[in-house]
């Protein structure tokens, strides 16, 4: 693909511009598409365009970004256009404090994925639906703290296969967690297929983005590939990012969760919520443990 000529296209080249995400790891999927970083230091949405037979997102930043999930994504940023070198030192002092960010990226998870189990207990008692979106939420904020703590950023495409490429450790031990409250092990060819429709679904209505069509792609590319789980977390990944966006007013759109049964693919035994709340959440408490002594 031709960038410096999208981008010129695109009327970006007035600021700092840079190239993250798969495309510029060795691990990336055919289906993967190239993710722009535009440092124009606005607050907008992303856009998500086609160019050919790729797809790119252009992400708006600040040079002056402090939240570490953010500067994580910039970590081994590849530099499009930076006339001013301000790119170039936010990428260098970065570097200087890469694992810092990768240990409070973590804690920022794992105090989430807390969170998410103690959502998980509350909407239990007070028969509130949304109990087991709260669920799937913790597992996966628990899957982004184990990816930091192994130095890994957080990739909802390739983020399953990573963890089982981990070697055991006392930190590692806790991907069981990951995997036995998720739901991969549901993973069917009908089963990925409606939750599809309704992860697209939920991003039409939420996001308005055109993510859809990345998330088509993907699933595609993992049923193609006869990647079933990779596909199911992937799909579930995506869900827990809209989700979160929209936490607060979900008792304003109680409708939500028709959508949600599907999409998330979510378990209605209470009993087995809660335990697996106890399971997840007894997994944060042993990895902050293991965070303090360090």
């Amino acid at each position: 693909m031709d960038m410096k000529k999208f981008l010129e296209e695109q009327n970006l080249f007035r600021f700092p511009i840079g190239l993250v995400g798969c495309k510029i790891c060795d691990s990336h999927y055919d289906s993967c598409g190239y993710d722009v970083v535009v440092f124009d230091e606005k607050l907008k949405q992303d856009q998500i365009t086609s160019y050919g037979d790729n797809y790119v997102v252009i992400h708006h930043a600040s040079l002056s970004e402090i939240q570490s999930k953010k500067l994580l994504q910039y970590d081994k940023l590849q530099i499009i256009h930076d006339e001013s070198w301000d790119l170039q030192m936010l990428l260098s002092q970065i570097n200087e404090k890469r694992s810092s960010l990768f240990v409070d990226f973590a804690k920022n998870c794992l105090i989430e994925s807390m969170f998410c189990c103690q959502k998980t207990k509350e909407s239990i008692q007070n028969h509130d639906q949304f109990g087991a979106c709260w669920q799937k939420c913790a597992s996966f904020y628990l899957s982004d703290a184990i990816s930091s703590l192994n130095n890994q950023k957080s990739s909802s495409s390739h983020m399953l296969d990573l963890l089982r490429k981990l070697k055991p450790s006392s930190i590692n031990e806790h991907i069981s967690s990951v995997t036995e409250t998720v739901g991969i092990e549901r993973a069917t060819h009908t089963l990925l297929q409606r939750m599809l429709k309704s992860t697209i679904g939920f991003s039409d209505l939420i996001e308005k983005n055109n993510h859809s069509k990345i998330i088509q792609k993907k699933h595609d590319f993992f049923i193609e590939n006869s990647m079933l789980s990779d596909c199911y977390f992937y799909l579930g990944y995506v869900n827990k990012e809209i989700f979160v966006t929209i936490k607060n007013i979900l008792n304003k759109n109680p409708e939500l969760i028709h959508i949600l049964k599907i999409a998330f693919d979510i378990e209605s035994d209470s009993n087995l919520l809660l335990q697996q709340a106890d399971l997840v959440h007894n997994s944060c408490n042993a990895l902050l443990e293991i965070i303090s002594r360090e």
